[in-house]
């Protein structure tokens, strides 16, 4: 009897414990409407509601955000240069306060291409990549123990163009994801209608071709993010230039990109105005794929069949103006949308049967919103 006691304490205890473990979303900006850099927020899961509790100065536009493996450390990209690089973006590496989630600044580094727009940092911690739009290239740098970036181990500059002669003039790298074995990185180019595979080395953070080493979607489409099945053998691009989707088959043993469909509509039959897709991802369950759109201000929602098929089931409107990134939360209980030109975070609930969103709340005031990573405190 007092084993069972026991017991029962210590799973109440362990509940109440996680239950009062701190949530935190960590915002990245653009300049020119008043932001002052990157944004913490402290996310009430009962009531599904953000507090403000730390603004973090920044070079110009910490647009795109990563958070390390360890839960230790964010990396931010900036438009904003340092001084041994001016033609460059740059990119920043904080240390999270393990017990606020506040952020200190490390160091800082060249990006080493103008226009940096997007970081991720391999399963290992140990490497950082990072993609300049306007350069057309990728970056890959080093983390060491302390959080703190080293200089670029290497990089990769793609060479040509497509078809839309405003937008495709050359290349522009938009996103580059390490595959969940770690083994490969996917590069998507905007530019040239391409997605790279790249073998990784993460002993000394090269990349080589894969074995195939890219993949072309449509002509005009203009690949801009990707999102891994999480059976880890089917990718979803989001298309932002056509506003569609491809979905791919990816070999874990070669790296290699085989095109199942492409441009796969994510948009109303009967809309007429301007839209660009943003950002896209896959819900922890498999079922649903979300991918939102700039202009008809929506996330278009698929459902997802058992072999990683989709089929568009329905809109739910972000409430605000320019949704960019949006981030889908670990639990599956929630999604929060950054609406750029309306300058605010939209919480919604997610239904994990129906993949359907219900509004919960609205966070305004926090400037030009594009970049959204939530850390569960340890």
């Amino acid at each position: 009897m007092i084993r069972l006691l026991c017991l029962i304490f210590t799973c109440l205890l362990v509940a109440n414990l996680q239950a009062q473990q701190k949530e935190i979303m960590y915002v990245g900006t653009f300049f020119g409407t008043g932001s002052e850099g990157i944004y913490v927020l402290e996310f009430d899961r009962a009531k599904g509601k953000f507090t403000h509790i730390q603004t973090v100065p920044t070079r110009e536009s910490p647009t795109f955000l990563d958070i390390h493996p360890s839960g230790k450390f964010l990396y931010a990209v900036n438009r904003g240069s340092v001084d041994q690089m001016e033609n460059s973006g740059s990119v920043s590496a904080f240390a999270i306060d393990g017990a606020t989630g506040k952020l200190t600044l490390l160091n800082e580094r060249p990006s080493y291409g103008s226009g940096p727009c997007h970081i991720s940092v391999g399963k290992s911690g140990k490497w950082a990549f990072i993609s300049n739009y306007q350069e057309g290239n990728v970056v890959i740098m080093p983390i060491f123990d302390d959080g703190l970036l080293g200089s670029t181990a290497g990089a990769r500059r793609h060479l040509g163009s497509s078809v839309n002669t405003d937008r495709q003039e050359k290349p522009h790298v938009h996103s580059a994801v390490v595959a969940p074995d770690n083994n490969f990185v996917l590069v998507s180019d905007l530019g040239t209608d391409r997605i790279h595979s790249y073998r990784f080395n993460p002993a000394n953070g090269t990349i080589a071709d894969a074995d195939v080493p890219f993949v072309s979607v449509k002509p005009g489409c203009g690949p801009r993010h990707l999102a891994f099945h999480p059976n880890g053998s089917v990718v979803y691009s989001a298309e932002e230039l056509s506003s569609t989707v491809a979905v791919l088959d990816y070999d874990k043993s070669t790296g290699t990109l085989t095109m199942r469909a492409d441009s796969i509509q994510s948009l109303p039959h009967d809309f007429k105005g301007q839209n660009t897709a943003a950002d896209i991802h896959v819900h922890p369950n498999g079922r649903f794929l979300y991918m939102s759109n700039r202009g008809y201000n929506a996330l278009a929602i698929f459902s997802i069949d058992q072999g990683g098929m989709i089929t568009l089931t329905g809109q739910q409107d972000t409430k605000g103006k320019i949704p960019r990134n949006f981030l889908i939360d670990l639990k599956g209980e929630f999604l929060w949308v950054a609406n750029q030109d309306s300058n605010n975070i939209v919480t919604f609930r997610v239904n994990p049967k129906t993949g359907k969103l219900t509004f919960v709340s609205d966070t305004p005031g926090i400037p030009s919103p594009v970049c959204l990573k939530m850390l569960a405190l340890k």
